[in-house]
């Protein structure tokens, strides 16, 4: 939509822009698809997962993870990144997600910051360890991803999106799929912007 985009200014639009359309398509896709029976025993693991940091008398501060995560994805996963960083933030990312699981957040689920906080862990670690191997896997710097060992565009890179999904074993596996050519009037916004 940009080209090179501004990490601070466009990307609010995309955001707004983008963000309308890609759930409007997900709620028009999950609409049909057949989801089958709620399976009652997942809704009791759930709901289990999400009390024990209430229920865990001794554990570690879910606001130590979070901190940690921020700090290690800030300096080692920012804006300007080399392999050899990358490697030391997905293994800092591994190591909390083990911590995570153990966090305590005393108190009720009434007004509990520190509740919110453990329940949040599991996503912005998910999230984390997929921009980190998502982005190791592009040897190239373009757009947003800047890297110091790899400063060029890759041609390869050029007509692929990275995916990122949950695998068999329940790891993370990327993958790079094509990008669909673009629509008549895709072709044509485009030709406009010139």
């Amino acid at each position: 939509m940009h080209g090179a985009n501004r990490l601070g200014g466009n990307s609010l639009s995309d955001l707004l822009v983008f963000g309308k359309r890609a759930g409007a398509y997900a709620a028009a896709f999950a609409r049909e698809q057949d989801h089958g029976e709620i399976k009652e025993g997942q809704v009791a693991d759930a709901e289990r997962e999400a009390i024990a940091p209430l229920e865990r008398p001794e554990g570690e501060s879910p606001y130590a993870i979070q901190s940690e995560l921020a700090e290690s994805m800030q300096e080692l996963v920012g804006i300007v990144r080399s392999e050899q960083d990358m490697e030391r933030g997905l293994e800092k990312v591994m190591e909390l997600k083990e911590r995570a699981v153990r966090v305590s957040a005393p108190g009720n689920r009434r007004y509990n910051p520190g509740w919110h906080t453990a329940l949040d862990l599991s996503s912005l670690l998910l999230v984390s360890e997929a921009i980190t191997r998502a982005a190791l896997l592009r040897k190239e710097s373009r757009g947003a991803q800047f890297r110091e060992d790899f400063p060029e565009k890759g041609e390869e890179y050029g007509s692929v999106n990275s995916i990122v999904r949950k695998g068999e074993a329940g790891q993370l596996e990327v993958r790079h799929v094509p990008v669909p050519e673009m629509t008549t009037e895709q072709k044509e916004i485009v030709a406009e912007m010139k």
